[in-house]
Order: C-alpha cells, then structure tokens, then sequence
C-alpha cells in the first residue's frame, strides 16, 4: 500500500465509528449509505491488513487492532482537515485582490473607466494595477504575479488564453510645421520605414505592433528610444520628429491642433487589445468580470 492509495474518506470513516460507537451511527454522521460505509472499511481492512471492525448481528464496533489504527487516523483526518481551512483562507484572501498587470496605452486611457465599473460591482476587492509594456505584463501574467493582463501585442504566447476586448489604431503624428503635413503626395509604407521616428522600446506592444506592419522594408534606426507614450508625444510636440502612436493617446491633442495625423497608403496599423489569463479556459471571479467590463465598455463605444 501506498500513500497515495490511503482513503481518506475511509479514514473519516473510521474515526466516526470510534466517536458514535457503531458503523450504522458513523454512516449517519456522515451521510453515507451502510452498505457504501460497510465496503468503504472493507476496502481499508484489505488495504492495511489488518480487521478494523467486528462485525455482529448486534452492528460493528472496533476492534482492538481498529481501536489502535483509529488513533493515527484521527491525526491524519484532522491534519487534513486543517490543510482545507488553510487552503480555503488562502482562496478567500486571494479572491479579496486582484493584481493586474496593463500594458501603458490601456492603463492610461482604457483602465480607469473599466476599474470604476468593476468598484462598483466588487467594492470589497482590493486591486493592484502594475502598468508596464506588454511583454512584461505577459511574463508576469505567466509567472503567477499577475491574476490577468491586458497588453497591446498582436500575438499572444500559447501558454496563456486571450481574448480582444478592444480595438486600437495606431497613426503616424507630426507636428504641424511638419513636411509630411504639405505634401500633395502620400507618404507611403517604404517611406516611413526609411525615416528615422521617435519610438517606443522593445517590448512595447505599440512598438511590436509597428515593426510587425513594417518587416518587409528596410528600416532606419530609430530617431529615439522612449519609455512611454506621453514622452514620445512631447518630442513630436517639439519638433524633434514623426512617431506612430496610438488613437488613444494623441485624440486629444490632434483635436487641440498640436498634432497632426499623417495617412500613410498602403499601410494597415489596426491593432487588437487583449486580455491574458493562465489557464483554465474559462476565467472566472473578478478577473472575469474585468474582462466582461472591459469587452462591454470597447462594444458600446464601437456601437
């Protein structure tokens, strides 16, 4: 016999003889048919052979090898039986937060809205947002500190389910003073791969995104490197150069007129957003319902 092959049930069983004195009266505490309790201790007696009961037409009581057996079974029922209290503590305290990683673009412009909603549905959950780029936010999402992610990336590693629960564009900004802004012939998708832009780091899914639509050209080195949108923007803003940013994070100032978008033929830089969870398939709790709040949010502003 093997650990592995130890019946707790049984076990349970056989304390609850010992405590109400009969297997009949165990059965009952437990709700468990007889003749099911009959064979679970038949099976146990088979295993560790050795006679835990005997058995009258009285009913059946321990005997004395049962009364010994049963003494380390209520040590290994009640060890167990606090491993579930534990366990169960853990997913109570676990279920109270949710930490969520977000890819920069998300968290700035998409996650307060959704977090308000989800406040009000789980005002007792505590959330921790991380904002990072989304391959952080996907390695974090993997390593379990991360309960789900929502990145900006257009391929989703296989060890992780996802879902779109928005949708992007990215567009080509200059400031008004700009060339690009005068010219009477489209800039194309060649032309844009040979200038020098302002772009995120590696790792960015705005940057991902980016050197996916333009991987059949020849590129030029980057103008700059910077770590989020809003400094990108800023350099635009200055006259330093052209950057490819999303609709999210210069409407605002495309609509002031500090920004201008420049249409660039032959190029597509719709982007999809995603929510990321480990397995199971189906997520479910608050992580779930953030996902819900968010797909329900991007599907009334698209209608």
């Amino acid at each position: 016999m093997t650990l592995r092959s130890l019946d707790l049930a049984a076990l349970e069983l056989l304390v609850a003889v010992d405590d109400h004195g009969s297997l009949s009266a165990a059965a009952r505490t437990l709700s468990m048919a007889q003749p099911n309790a009959s064979r679970a201790l038949g099976r146990l007696e088979r295993q560790l052979g050795v006679t835990l009961l005997q058995r009258t037409t009285a009913g059946s009581k321990l005997t004395a090898q049962g009364t010994m057996i049963v003494h380390w079974a209520r040590q290994i029922v009640g060890d167990a039986e606090s491993l579930l209290r534990v366990a169960d503590g853990l997913q109570s305290s676990r279920a109270a937060e949710l930490t969520v990683g977000a890819s920069l673009t998300v968290a700035e412009h998409l996650m307060p809205r959704w977090l308000g909603e989800f406040r009000t549905l789980h005002p007792d959950v505590t959330i921790h947002l991380q904002v990072q780029n989304s391959t952080a936010v996907v390695t974090r999402v993997e390593s379990q500190d991360y309960d789900v992610g929502f990145i900006e990336s257009p391929s989703v590693p296989k060890t992780l389910h996802n879902i779109t629960v928005a949708r992007d564009r990215l567009v080509v900004v200059v400031p008004p003073q700009h060339p690009w802004t005068r010219r009477r012939r489209p800039v194309d998708a060649a032309e844009l791969a040979a200038t020098p832009l302002l772009v995120r780091e590696p790792g960015s899914g705005t940057r991902t995104t980016l050197d996916v639509a333009l991987a059949a050209y020849d590129r030029a080195d980057p103008l700059l490197e910077l770590g989020s949108s809003a400094a990108i923007r800023t350099a635009v803003e200055s006259g330093m150069g052209p950057a490819v940013l999303s609709t999210l994070a210069v409407a605002d100032h495309v609509d002031a007129g500090s920004l201008r978008v420049v249409d660039i033929e032959g190029l597509d830089l719709r982007r999809s957003l995603r929510a990321v969870w480990r397995p199971p398939k189906q997520v479910a709790g608050p992580a779930g319902d953030l996902i819900r709040i968010a797909r329900r949010d991007s599907a009334a502003r698209d209608g």
